[in-house]
């Protein structure tokens, strides 16, 4: 399948290096530090593309810590493998895909870690009618993404790799200590696939799923671990919330942008509900960044196509209760009663709204 093109409009969610096509391109132009062997950036210009530069023209494009950032790419210019971990939502998939994007030009050799994962998914596999009618050979051969990064010198990146079984996790040890593939079918040469400049790993794990299938001590040695965390400033997360959702809108034929005071009563919802001292004691995994901006997409979407306005109070409610239900039903309950306080306690504008459209969160 052809790597899409920056000229595509139709596509609903284009990888990192066509959306930010111009951008890669005025780094690699402008680009004069030394750049570690098989890199399209060096670590200066592959920084900038992720955290921004204003000068340059680069905008940010993940907000956290730079020294995190910093960090991730000379663990990439090592031998060692990158893990991010961090709670749900907190971007660690968004900060892989861009990384991934600036070292290789590309993001999109990835595996996407699961219960039904297998090794074929992850190394190769084979086209069965060639290897019945030829045997074993190049040509039968189908390779998966981390036979292709090994080959090409590309980082692979493996999304949530605790939710594979640990036996799968374990085929990645030898790839990452002797960065050599075996293809035991194929004789010769052939069957050695030799890691090229370039080529490392790139996997995620969230937090919440750790002890899901728990990694083994040797795959975790192979690994230099980074956690990414839950932005720390109210007006930032608000400003990322808005610029994301907007975008979204855009691409959904919304015409009004998000509300700003709108946007403000989300987050803070979701801050103080998935603080460990909300609800006693009890954080919501699912009430991330991340889901704040899927639920001000929703409201615009809502809004506009339904009463072609801007998406109000009632709207808001009416998509947080289907973020909220997702750990449990009693969350429901807790939310409600969080509008209930919350409105009581800060008076007037979108919290007076918002109580006032409490009953649509049903027990």
């Amino acid at each position: 399948m052809p790597v899409p093109t920056a000229d595509r409009s139709d596509l609903q969610r284009p990888p990192a290096e066509v959306r930010f096509a111009e951008e890669l391109a005025v780094l690699r132009e402008r680009d004069g530090d030394p750049r570690p062997p098989g890199w399209e950036l060096s670590l200066r210009a592959a920084r900038s593309f992720v955290v921004g530069d204003e000068r340059a023209g680069i905008s940010r494009k993940f907000v956290g810590n730079a020294a995190l950032v910093e960090r991730a790419l000379v663990t990439l210019a090592t031998d060692r493998g990158l893990m991010l971990v961090g709670e749900p939502g907190t971007a660690k998939s968004l900060l892989s895909e861009l990384i991934a994007a600036a070292v290789s030009g590309t993001s999109t050799l990835t595996v996407q870690g699961g219960a039904a994962t297998t090794e074929d998914q992850i190394k190769y596999g084979w086209n069965y009618a060639l290897l019945v009618s030829e045997g074993p050979s190049t040509r039968s051969l189908v390779p998966a993404p981390m036979l292709k990064g090994m080959a090409q010198g590309k980082v692979v990146r493996f999304e949530e790799i605790t939710r594979c079984p640990l036996e799968v996790q374990d085929c990645l040890l030898s790839l990452l200590s002797e960065r050599v593939l075996a293809v035991p079918e194929l004789d010769g040469p052939d069957g050695m696939v030799f890691a090229s400049a370039g080529f490392n790993v790139i996997a995620t794990a969230n937090t919440r799923d750790r002890g899901v299938n728990e990694m083994s001590a040797a795959l975790k040695r192979r690994f230099n671990f980074e956690t990414v965390f839950p932005i720390a400033d109210f007006d930032t997360e608000v400003a990322l919330v808005e610029a994301e959702s907007a975008a979204l809108l855009r691409r959904s034929g919304v015409e009004p942008a998000p509300q700003r005071d709108l946007l403000e009563v989300l987050v803070a919802t979701f801050r103080e509900l998935r603080s460990p001292d909300a609800g006693g004691g009890k954080s919501s995994a699912v009430l991330s960044t991340a889901e704040a901006v899927s639920v001000a997409h929703a409201v615009g979407v809502r809004g506009w196509f339904l009463r072609q306005e801007p998406g109000n109070a009632a709207d808001l409610v009416t998509c947080l209760a289907g973020t909220a239900a997702k750990d449990s039903p009693d969350d429901l309950a807790r939310l409600r009663r969080f509008l209930e306080q919350q409105a009581e306690r800060r008076k007037g504008g979108r919290w007076r709204e918002l109580y006032d459209a409490r009953h649509l969160l049903a027990d």
